[in-house]
């Protein structure tokens, strides 16, 4: 029998920059067509600390916010009008819902959704803009939810956000066909899913660049076929070398570095694309005849739309992909403090530091 649901829960709240603390807080109470999810697991992401700054746009007012948006758990109670998911049902969530009719939520791009912050327009930005998980309950809209199969972990399960961001930002990109070749730039774990990703899409040779020698190991148990260490080789020329001086078909910048994003741009093939899923925060400065006169493509991403969650799943449950390599520590939710300075440090060479709040 299903243990009742407390009046209150734990939940790290935001209450100025840098000063996340754990407090006793309300649960919330599932609206129309929301669901209350008990959160199992709850990964610590790249833009969390950037969050935990306070100056994300449309973030809700200090000392209401809880933060967090890669968890998955079970759902503990339905709001009206539910039908399609039930009171033990274990899910992954997306973070992004779109308002449904602005014209990019019509176009399907909801992930840009015009009406961005606006929660009463409909919108909502789980773990930024609306309450996230690093909270015992959540109360999340069913068409963020996905169910999770009996092989897979709520801590798989949390990591399905990092898959398919990488996901999306290979359709964004033109689709992805077996035999291309692959450069990955940034081996932090959205580079590490984009180097296992396209090995389990078909790519015949991925090449990761980074500095630390951890995560370049990781990224070799993961499928990488080649890692460049960029203190010790040029990535362009060994990259164009070791492809006949001909370049990469798909490149992908995952880190937000400036150098690191002009080298993408120098080792894509004449009609190659490059996507760029890191978030940088310097100017890059671009050879923008070469990218005309040789037809490249370049898309950024934000986050996972398409239907990559459903997907990024199933390959997970098929065991096309393998997240656990990423997954190096675990802490209850009162660490959360601790959790972070093990993230951000990257203390115990950390990748995915997940929080469990039940």
């Amino acid at each position: 029998m299903t243990n009742p649901i407390p009046a209150k829960m734990k939940a790290a709240v935001l209450f100025g920059p840098d000063d996340l603390r754990v407090v006793e807080k309300d649960v919330p109470t599932p609206v129309a067509y929301e669901v209350l999810i008990k959160v199992m697991s709850c990964a610590i992401c790249g833009t969390d600390p950037t969050v935990l700054k306070g100056n994300w746009p449309s973030r809700p007012p200090f000392g209401t916010f809880t933060p967090g948006h890669e968890f998955s758990g079970e759902v503990v109670a339905l709001g009206p009008y539910v039908e399609d998911y039930k009171i033990g049902d274990r899910i992954a969530i997306e973070t992004h819902k779109g308002c449904g009719f602005c014209r990019n939520c019509k176009e399907g791009h909801y992930t840009i959704c015009l009406n961005y912050g606006k929660n009463e327009s409909g919108h909502r930005h789980y773990g930024f803009t609306a309450d996230g998980g690093y909270a015992q309950y959540v109360a999340v809209h069913i068409s963020n939810l996905y169910r999770i199969a009996d092989n897979v972990s709520y801590d798989e399960a949390a990591l399905v956000t990092t898959a398919s961001c990488v996901h999306y930002a290979i359709d964004l990109a033109g689709g992805f066909l077996g035999g291309e070749v692959v450069a990955v730039f940034g081996p932090g774990p959205i580079g590490l899913m984009a180097v296992e990703l396209a090995k389990a899409l078909g790519a015949v040779k991925v090449f990761l660049t980074g500095t630390r020698e951890n995560r370049l190991a990781v990224g070799l148990e993961v499928g990488a076929d080649r890692v460049i260490d960029i203190n010790e080789e040029d990535v362009v020329k060994t990259i164009l070398a070791e492809t006949g001086g001909l370049g990469v078909d798909i490149a992908f910048e995952c880190s937000g570095n400036k150098i690191a994003s002009e080298q993408a741009f120098r080792v894509i093939r004449k009609g190659g694309r490059i996507s760029i899923i890191g978030d940088p925060h310097e100017e890059v400065s671009l050879n923008l005849r070469d990218f005309v006169l040789f037809e490249m493509k370049a898309t950024g991403v934000r986050g996972e739309g398409n239907g990559d969650t459903r997907r990024s799943l199933a390959m997970v449950s098929s065991g096309k992909l393998n997240v656990k390599p990423l997954i190096s520590h675990h802490f209850p939710l009162e660490n959360i403090g601790e959790a972070f300075e093990t993230y951000t440090q990257r203390k115990g060479g950390a990748i995915k530091v997940i929080i469990n709040p039940n």
